[in-house]
């Protein structure tokens, strides 16, 4: 009933059906987890064409993915709630494209990291708008039953995108990963530009103006619980991309797993589609804020586990029980995701292209930071980690927490 009730709130009804539309929206949403994650199997090789002498430095071609993230979401939002959101997202994957084709051609780590900025800045149009069009049609717990079955459809991407550059380079070499970017993203922006219409009718843009970019900036930014759940939900993915920056390193050197590790990185990518499909038939009758609850809470158990394991076996838990402990975390971790994000967004309304890119580019720059911290100290066991999910799992319960205390009335 809530549901309908939040839907009919909207002028801006849904054109294509749940199916499609939650397809088309997790599809344009995981360019950025395919930009990541089918490059893992490839660091190594990237590293040695590239003649990169510390191996952490690959790390780089990860987590600076963010850095152009944040600054594409903050130029992305306000074009989306101006221009529309069909101009954000074809403009941004013509950006992307031309970031695949400069990495394509790097030879040197300096040319790649560039590209790799080029790249994120453009994904961030088809990410921001794709969560525009979500809210300019959904709100509330409607939204959030939304965005957990759009990333139960985006998680196969992280599952499969290791596999998918594996094979790649059983073929051929690195560099045709990023060809395969091209054809996707072109496959992508036709599918969108023919089948879903603009969501941000014409009188309800807002032109680009600094005055007014000012005021809805500071709305957001002293909007007490928009930013105590966006720096929650920074730290909490701050932690995931510690893992995910640092996986390769991980399953394929500590734990000599070689050409399982795509494998085992899909187990683990597993665990929080499942997590997102589950949240996706609860949040209806229990709510967002119960399933966070346990979920913050579990995870922050399972992180303090894990520190356990790692003091009791010397840095070096038994893979199974790595794999096991991480996929419990994991599962939290997607319960929070599609939730928090919901949570920040829902007081924003017709503010939801810039609302997004604040939040979006604030939770990358509180994440970027994060995992190159955590990674710089992984060499050889998994500790850094285990001692980065608690310390980041400790403080993002504590926005959380402050997030959902109400402020005293005088």
């Amino acid at each position: 009933m809530s549901s309908s009730i939040a839907v009919k709130k909207k002028k801006v009804k849904p054109a294509l059906g749940l199916v499609e539309f939650v397809s088309l929206m997790a599809l344009m949403t995981s360019l950025v987890a395919l930009s990541i994650d089918a490059m893992l199997p490839a660091l190594d090789q990237i590293g040695r064409d590239l003649k990169i002498v510390d191996p952490q430095q690959t790390h780089l071609i990860v987590s600076l993915f963010f850095i152009g993230m944040g600054f594409g979401q903050l130029y992305y939002g306000p074009i989306s709630d101006d221009k529309g959101r069909r101009y954000a997202i074809i403009s941004g994957l013509i950006i992307f494209a031309i970031g695949s084709v400069v990495c394509m051609f790097a030879e040197t780590l300096t040319v790649m990291l560039i590209g790799r900025v080029i790249q994120a800045f453009g994904v961030s149009g088809p990410r921001i708008a794709a969560l525009a069009v979500i809210r300019d049609q959904y709100e509330g717990v409607a939204m959030a039953r939304v965005m957990s079955f759009i990333m139960m459809v985006f998680i196969l991407v992280p599952m499969l995108a290791p596999s998918f550059g594996q094979a790649i380079l059983f073929m051929f070499s690195w560099h045709h990963i990023f060809s395969s970017f091209l054809v996707i993203g072109l496959l992508t922006g036709i599918w969108f530009f023919i089948r879903q219409p603009e969501t941000l009718p014409k009188e309800k843009r807002k032109p680009f103006s600094w005055p007014q970019l000012w005021i809805s900036s500071k709305f957001i930014l002293t909007h007490r619980l928009v930013m105590f759940y966006t720096i929650a939900m920074g730290l909490i993915f701050g932690g995931f991309l510690a893992y995910i920056s640092a996986s390769q390193t991980l399953f394929q050197h500590v734990y000599d797993t070689g050409e399982l590790f795509p494998l085992y990185f899909a187990l683990l990518a597993f665990s929080i589609g499942l997590a997102s499909f589950i949240n996706g038939t609860l949040v209806m009758r229990l709510g967002m804020r119960l399933l966070c609850n346990w979920a913050i809470f579990g995870w922050l158990v399972f992180s303090i586990l894990l520190t356990v394991l790692c003091v009791i076996y010397d840095g070096i838990p038994p893979l199974w029980q790595f794999v096991s402990v991480l996929f419990c975390a994991f599962f939290c971790i997607g319960i929070l995701f599609g939730n928090v994000n919901s949570m920040a967004m829902q007081p924003l309304g017709d503010m939801a292209g810039l609302g997004a890119a604040i939040i979006g580019s604030l939770s990358s720059l509180f994440s970027v930071p994060t995992a190159v911290l955590v990674g710089s100290f992984i060499e050889d066991t998994v500790t850094p980690v285990a001692i980065g999910f608690v310390v980041f799992g400790t403080l993002s319960l504590s926005f959380y927490w402050f997030a959902e205390q109400k402020p005293k009335t005088p």
